[in-house]
């Protein structure tokens, strides 16, 4: 009788208890970190003749990274607002204004929706703010840094990723070719990646250097400046995503109905208008989709500004990352934690704000016209 009940227990529970050491094992390696990590933050690691200790000090990490010694490494150095500034505020003002109207048009206005509008709207102002007001001279902090990476990066990625992609997916002669070489950078690691564009940017002895003295351009250290680090970085960065992208856009390219492209060309739509009113409304979910996936791991970068510049010059290349595994590395554990956590809320904020704006109205707008 025992033995029937197990089995009907079995049975009926077959399914949970299938991935029920995958669910252990997420929790152990995901959660049990997590909560660590939280405790750290509030901590300050100390080694000792015994060991170590772990005495609790409150916000005192946090603290330290938004108003005290470690300001200029994690929010950068305040001056003067520059006009390239000024119209990174005023466009982000724009969309603020843009996401507020959207919601406001939405018909969902819940008491919820608007503490969670306000929450990301403010973070996003007071990230723009941070950027702007640090930006001159290149004194960006770890933060802004890591904001640059993600939003010059995923752009500049996302462009020529979608570009390619379209390309390879209209009728032309050496297109699986061009499919496998725009791949290949994908199977490459990031370390690999860094290497080489250490190798290709030295004007000195690289490549390179021979076209650059013949042009009659003197020696130039680019890793000496701020701006240009950070654009070398930028642009290793999107020769390893772009693949990424590429595939996943010409998949959705190579995927939406000819029926509806076929019919307005007999109706004498032009290409333009056709990419315009069909193509691009049939990809636009994918599109946001795989940028939401971009920014997430973006934010996360720290092979490249580790091994191309080692966070330098001084701390100019610098991601939240690298930053973090720097404070780790010199046994500041909570500093390090603190620094993680930081990235944690404010990518979450950029991700979910990024979600409910672009990706889930495009969907939205896809199943209506659908």
């Amino acid at each position: 009788m025992a033995s029937e009940r197990l089995d009907g227990f079995f049975d009926r529970n077959a399914g949970r208890l299938f991935i029920l050491p995958a669910v252990l094992l997420i929790l152990t390696f995901s959660l049990f970190p997590l909560i660590i990590s939280a405790w750290l933050s509030v901590s300050r690691f100390k080694l000792g003749r015994d060991g170590f200790t772990l005495s609790y000090i409150g916000e005192l990490n946090f603290k330290k990274l938004f108003t005290g010694s470690q300001q200029f490494h994690f929010l950068g150095t305040f001056s003067s607002i520059p006009f390239t500034g000024w119209l990174i505020l005023i466009v982000t003002a724009l969309l603020i204004g843009l996401g507020i109207r959207q919601w406001m048009r939405s018909g969902r206005l819940t008491v919820l929706g608007g503490i969670g509008r306000l929450i990301a709207f403010g973070t996003i102002a007071a990230l723009a703010w941070v950027f702007a007001s640090t930006m001159q001279d290149g004194r960006l902090g770890s933060l802004s840094t890591t904001l640059f990476y993600v939003v010059a990066g995923v752009s500049l990625q996302f462009v020529i990723g979608t570009g390619l992609a379209f390309l390879c997916a209209q009728d032309i002669r050496g297109r699986s070719f061009f499919r496998l070489v725009f791949f290949i950078p994908l199977m490459v690691t990031p370390v690999g990646i860094a290497y080489t564009f250490r190798m290709l940017a030295d004007m000195s002895l690289g490549p390179f250097s021979p076209l650059w003295k013949a042009a009659g351009f003197g020696d130039f250290s680019w890793a000496a400046d701020p701006w240009t680090a950070r654009l070398v970085i930028v642009i290793g960065d999107s020769w390893q995503w772009i693949p990424f992208i590429f595939i996943i856009m010409l998949a959705a390219f190579e995927s939406q109905p000819r029926d509806e492209i076929e019919a307005a060309e007999l109706d004498g739509a032009g290409p333009w208008r056709v990419f315009r009113d069909i193509t691009w409304p049939s990809v636009a979910p994918v599109a946001a989709t795989v940028v939401l996936i971009r920014i997430i791991e973006a934010f996360k970068i720290v092979d490249l500004p580790n091994v191309l510049t080692n966070g330098g010059p001084g701390i100019a290349t610098e991601s939240l990352t690298l930053h973090a595994f720097i404070e780790w590395r010199a046994l500041n554990l909570g500093g390090s934690a603190a620094v993680a956590y930081t990235l944690l809320f404010v990518s979450t904020i950029v991700c979910v704000a990024f979600f409910q704006l672009v990706v889930r109205p495009m969907r939205q707008a896809r199943g209506q016209t659908g």
